[in-house]
């Protein structure tokens, strides 16, 4: 009988598919984990962190199944040192939003900011369209002083929530405080103004449940979450 458990435990934690999911899709995941559930009945078990660290992880054999980045360099990086077993593909497109705790009118206002937090635009894509935006709009030398800069995009939301009322983060991560989720708390920015924040993902392993959750990322009902979440789909 402790045999038979054994077995069954292992062969339903194999089942599990484990997916290194980038900070700003930690909300979107619960509901693609659902979904997915609902239509195969095999469990996703999301892993959050920023994409640099989960890459890292993944690259010294951390037992991953999926891997949604927040950008494309990461999985073409796996990919080409053959920690991947498929080429980068896009899942969706982030957008980048200008964010106010305490509330805000319009973008003059950012102006008026003692702190801005903004993701760090060597390391993090949300960072780096955000020095594109502020570039783009010649706004980047008035406010470059005020910058606090955060090591990845979850944080930088943690910092406009805690520190510096401001911050230049993903739309997706609102979703964490629906009472924040609306236009008294953030701008739209122009995704003209920055380049695409493309967000990839690979298949880490060869299971048939995490292929089946690859593909899964790429149906019209995963799409549906996406765009829910405040991405852009191609």
């Amino acid at each position: 009988m402790k045999k038979l458990l054994l077995l069954f435990l292992a062969t339903f934690l194999f089942a599990d598919v484990r997916v290194a999911t980038a900070g700003n899709v930690a909300f979107a995941i619960k509901d693609l984990a659902k979904a997915f559930y609902n239509k195969t009945n095999i469990r996703i078990v999301p892993i959050i962190g920023s994409s640099g660290k989960l890459t890292a992880q993944i690259e010294r054999g951390a037992p991953y199944d999926v891997f949604l980045s927040a950008n494309m360099k990461y999985p073409e990086y796996l990919y080409i040192h053959h920690k991947a077993l498929t080429k980068p593909k896009v899942y969706a497109r982030g957008k980048l939003v200008l964010f106010a705790r305490d509330g805000i009118k319009n973008f003059d206002d950012i102006f008026n900011a003692r702190k801005i937090a903004i993701a760090n635009p060597q390391t993090a894509p949300y960072g780096k369209a955000t020095v594109e935006y502020l570039k783009n709009t010649h706004t980047y030398n008035k406010l470059k002083s005020k910058f606090v800069i955060a090591p990845n995009i979850s944080t930088t939301f943690s910092y406009a929530m805690k520190v510096t009322n401001y911050g230049f983060v993903a739309r997706s991560l609102l979703f964490k405080f629906p009472n924040l989720n609306n236009k008294n708390h953030f701008i739209d920015l122009d995704e003209k103004l920055y380049s695409p924040i493309k967000q990839g993902v690979v298949l880490i392993s060869n299971k048939p449940e995490a292929q089946k959750f690859y593909q899964f990322l790429f149906s019209d009902t995963a799409k549906r979450i996406f765009l829910k979440y405040g991405y852009s789909i191609n």
